[in-house]
């Protein structure tokens, strides 16, 4: 998999010009103007304004999470309370981390636009994570070193002496269908549905304040300022370098990103999405919210198409191995499961829906568990499937699954 350098020489300064009728006469004239920098670096008086700790925190442990769920000396309670980390509990590896007052749990389904008034829907998807790890513990850990067969947990090994794979027993990896899923529940969830929302960048007193160039309390940004940020860090907050990413920088959106963009079909959009934050960004600083909001829905536009792309892909991948490596495509098929339950936190750009409902969604996951789930998917299921996804955006099953 390539890496990304977004050096100075390779980034192309934005400029971005903002015109309207003036009063007197209706003619168009220049109120405004947004540049890009080069990098993601906001400065106010010498100092740093950007500020996503928060985020880079639940990422690592959210790759501990994931990482604990193939351990089997961890109990249910051990993993629980990794997911639903409270402060000083020793749940981590990192001292930091058990230090730290934030957790995983608390922001799945967690975003304003689509759950503040949503909590029954909140609820289900935080006790299906949880089931996850319940399943895992109590489905797939004493199965450990049982062979794998149709309506039997256990472990099954790629062909040529490849990975062996922990299932459940309709094929399920667990611990996939985990991290996947949390790529939407968690990160996409809060970039496009909560931080680039216009209800919490615009909360209370943000825009009189961002005018104003109050900060928020000590800080050295404002509150709009820091919104916006805290959206950058659920991609780019575990880069050695956030201000330059090179992106697989954790095994979340950060590596799915370049995954795609690695892809000819859709080489760009990593640079797309980041310079969309970089403009966004400056907006804020120049006050221009047209420009903040445009690039926003830039950003939920290409997330959300990363999303889509990636099921698409697992699903055909999982395809071409059924039959002869029924271990890869489990895998496949896993992965894709996430990614497809993940699609309800997506964003149609314009709107306050994402590009399939829960409702859809579940509909999708069900087709995948039918009868013994994996063991019995058809390859025709699969295709109709990748084509119901891709007919809500614009590419093709064939230019995602290749």
């Amino acid at each position: 998999m390539k890496k990304f350098a977004f050096g100075l020489a390779a980034l192309a300064t934005l400029a971005l010009t903002s015109c309207s009728s003036d009063d007197d006469g209706g003619s168009t004239v220049i109120i405004d103007s947004v540049t890009a920098p080069d990098t993601y670096v906001f400065e106010r008086d010498a100092a740093s304004t950007v500020s996503f700790g928060g985020q880079t925190t639940r990422i690592q442990m959210a790759q501990e999470i994931v990482s604990g769920l193939v351990n089997t000396s961890n109990t249910e309670l051990v993993l629980d309370n990794m997911f639903a980390h409270v402060a000083d509990a020793n749940d981590f590896t990192d001292a930091d981390l058990n230090a730290s007052d934030k957790s995983v749990r608390s922001k799945v389904a967690a975003s304003t636009d689509y759950f503040a008034a949503n909590t029954t829907d909140a609820n289900t998807i935080k006790s299906t994570m949880d089931g996850y790890i319940q399943s895992q513990v109590n489905d797939v850990f004493p199965n450990w070193a049982t062979t794998a067969t149709s309506g039997v947990a256990g472990q099954i090994q790629q062909a040529g002496g490849g990975s062996i794979r922990y299932v459940n027993a309709k094929g399920l990896e667990y611990n996939q269908a985990f991290a996947k899923s949390l790529i939407g529940a968690l990160m996409v969830d809060q970039i496009l549905n909560n931080y680039l929302s216009t209800a919490v960048l615009d909360a209370g007193d943000n825009v009189a304040n961002n005018d104003a160039d109050v900060l928020d309390g000590t800080n050295s940004y404002t509150t709009m300022e820091h919104k916006w940020d805290e959206a950058y860090g659920y991609l780019y907050g575990n880069e050695d370098n956030p201000a330059v990413p090179v992106y697989e920088a954790d095994k979340f959106l950060s590596e799915y990103v370049a995954k795609v963009d690695g892809d000819s079909d859709f080489s760009g959009i990593a640079m797309d999405i980041y310079k969309a934050f970089k403009l966004g960004r400056a907006a804020i600083v120049a006050k221009n919210y047209d420009v903040r909001d445009a690039q926003a829905e830039i950003i939920k536009a290409k997330i959300s198409e990363v999303i889509a792309v990636r099921g698409i892909y697992y699903l055909q991948q999982g395809k071409a191995n059924l039959g002869t490596d029924m271990a890869s495509a489990f895998h496949a098929l896993s992965e894709a499961y996430g990614f497809i339950y993940s699609l309800q936190f997506t964003r149609k750009p314009g709107t306050t829906q994402p590009y399939l409902t829960k409702t859809e969604v579940e509909a999708l996951t069900s087709q995948l568990m039918t009868g013994n789930g994996f063991w019995d998917v058809t390859p025709a299921t699969l295709d109709a499937i990748s084509d119901t996804i891709s007919a809500e955006f614009d590419f093709t099953t064939v230019q995602a699954g290749s």
